[in-house]
């Protein structure tokens, strides 16, 4: 049978960011210099394929500092730990790696400026997120105030209108994000933003990728997994710009083929902590069912990239 034609739109860029790319090379360097098992707080990435690769070499993936052993190294996830657990570590005198993200630790360190400067923080996040509990971790209790949308904005109490700062994590919707700044700044006009977007480069190119695209696919996939949050977005993002099938899948097993069924024109893109790899297994499921006309839409170029900790360079 001749299989039907089908144009398939890459966007460009997808996948992995420089700060993904930095802490799976941790975890990767971690056991070339100590050996197996290294433990890992929390999953490194939001990415079952790179977690079960990792487990695979010796990684051990925990949750909390109790469960790992005093004697063998531990990594920090990317996206960042309350100040707690290093001090814990240090405590029990652990042999710790931070593969924290730099963007992360850059709201990190502006979050301790403004509570240094006597004023309260808001953080615009989603609860229960580890960058999230990261980033309330650094000060004490109370200090940051969290919101999720423009009504908790409505809501919120704060100790002194007039001495508030907010900071976002680094992997929301960027047009969420302006309706909450805007929130934010009409009910407490003095509050203090960042000198730059927390928002990171690769979230916002990520989602402007995905608006040039909606508007030229019947359908959109996003490859990523249901706990990232940057993978979430893109799907939201998609929607909203106008294609009207946008879906988020771990692997090419995971395609609804009956969904897609009669579209000429389909778009691919991956979460920030989604390998390449998978984007070709989806593409390999699509040349096997349809005559593929590949098409690459770029909205920017990424030439980013972060350094190792100097433990694992010595």
């Amino acid at each position: 049978m001749t299989k039907p034609p089908l144009t398939l739109c890459l966007a460009a860029p997808r996948g992995f960011c420089a700060g993904v790319d930095r802490a799976i090379r941790i975890v990767e360097m971690a056991l070339e210099k100590w050996g197996a098992p290294v433990y890992v707080r929390h999953e490194i990435v939001h990415n079952k394929y790179v977690v079960d690769d990792l487990r695979a070499r010796g990684a051990v993936f925990v949750e909390e500092l109790d469960d790992c052993p005093d004697d063998r190294p531990v990594i920090f996830s990317a996206h960042g730990v309350p100040k707690s657990v290093p001090r814990e570590a240090a405590r029990r005198e652990m042999l710790f790696v931070d593969a924290t993200c730099p963007l992360v630790s850059k709201v990190h360190i502006e979050a301790g400026r403004h509570h240094e400067a006597g004023l309260q923080i808001v953080m615009i996040g989603h609860a229960g997120h580890p960058e999230t509990v990261g980033t309330m971790g650094q000060l004490p209790p109370g200090e940051v105030l969290l919101v999720e949308t423009p009504e908790d904005v409505t809501t919120l109490t704060v100790r002194d209108p007039a001495r508030l700062a907010y900071v976002t994590q680094t992997t929301l919707s960027v047009d969420d994000t302006a309706g909450i700044v805007a929130a934010l700044r009409a009910r407490f006009p003095a509050i203090t933003g960042p000198h730059k977007e927390d928002i990171c480069y690769a979230t916002t190119n990520r989602q402007a990728a995905v608006k040039a695209m909606a508007a030229r696919v019947e359908a959109m996939l996003v490859v990523g997994a249901p706990n990232s949050s940057n993978s979430r977005r893109l799907v939201e993002v998609g929607a909203r710009a106008g294609c009207s099938y946008a879906q988020l899948v771990q692997r090419a097993a995971d395609i609804d083929w009956r969904a897609l069924r009669g579209a000429a024109s389909i778009g691919v893109t991956a979460g920030a902590s989604a390998p390449e790899v998978l984007v070709n297994e989806v593409i390999d499921a699509f040349r096997a069912r349809y005559d593929v006309t590949i098409e690459e839409i770029e909205t920017a170029r990424e030439n980013v990239e972060f350094k190792v900790p100097r433990a694992l360079r010595a």
